[in-house]
């Protein structure tokens, strides 16, 4: 809380300062534009002289009296000048907003009320499984997996609930550990190597394959496995290895879906 009261008052010192500075360059502003507008005057004369609008004499006229009315515009115009007590009510102003907010939050908030713990918010989660998010679920089982590390099928949730919650490295961790438990679970082998996949932004690495390999090896209908391995036969030119690895999946889909088609395709269409 003491920290969070320093960022504040920092906060409201940098908010006054940015105010002040904003106004000395909207000052600054004038001049520069009273500058800017002159020399445009200027160079426009030069055009028309340099195009024979204006002869030598009729040039050097309209330059001085330009000069003349630069010249009286900067000496009549009242230079910016701040008051002796300016900053101080800009700044008041500025503390004031502060203190409002402040009795704001102390009255209606509940400032004395302690932080609730990430283990307190994981255990009211777990009252109500059935309305918790994929982060949430993977948090819940995390907890029971703590208490039951050798515990394979709560692993194995947990690498699903990670891998829907957009965390593929910690999903492929939990496969890792359920297999270090139950080595020839087909399963977590085919869930790995998808991690791994997602982890790669969709490339199937060696890891992945592997991974895949051991899941046929253990499970022949792992299809998905299948489909990966395919699709990694193909980007290294390996048609027949493709065909080998797609094949079982092709003949497990109904003729009219169309994912089959476009395996067939795919196949036909690989040099």
């Amino acid at each position: 809380m003491t920290i969070f009261w320093i960022m504040t008052g920092l906060a409201t010192a940098l908010a006054g300062l940015l105010v002040l500075a904003g106004a000395r360059r909207g000052a600054d502003a004038e001049g520069l534009v009273d500058r800017e507008a002159g020399a445009r005057e200027m160079a426009e004369l030069d055009r028309l002289k340099t195009r024979g609008l204006l002869d030598e004499a009729g040039w050097a006229a309209a330059r001085a009296e330009a000069g003349r009315r630069l010249l009286a515009a900067r000496r009549d115009a009242p230079a910016p000048a701040a008051g002796s007590k300016d900053r101080v009510w800009v700044l008041g102003g500025i503390g004031l907003t502060a203190a409002v907010s402040l009795a704001l939050y102390l009255g209606l908030a509940a400032p004395g009320m302690a932080d609730q713990a990430y283990e307190t918010r994981v255990r009211d989660w777990a009252a109500s499984p059935e309305t918790l998010e994929p982060a949430q679920a993977a948090a819940v089982i995390g907890r029971i997996v703590k208490d039951r590390p050798d515990d394979h099928q709560a692993l194995t949730m947990l690498g699903a609930a990670r891998f829907e919650a957009g965390d593929p490295i910690g999903a492929a961790s939990a496969f890792r550990r359920a297999l270090a438990i139950k080595p020839d679970d087909a399963q977590s082998w085919a869930r790995l190597g998808e991690s791994l996949v997602r982890a790669n932004e969709g490339a199937v690495g060696g890891d992945a394959e592997a991974a895949f390999v051991e899941a046929l090896k253990h499970d022949p209908d792992q299809l998905g496995a299948r489909f990966f391995l395919g699709e990694a036969a193909l980007k290294r030119g390996d048609k027949a290895g493709a065909a080998a690895a797609w094949g079982p999946l092709i003949a497990a889909l109904e003729p009219n879906d169309p994912r089959r088609a476009e395996l067939q395709q795919r196949l036909g269409g690989a040099g």
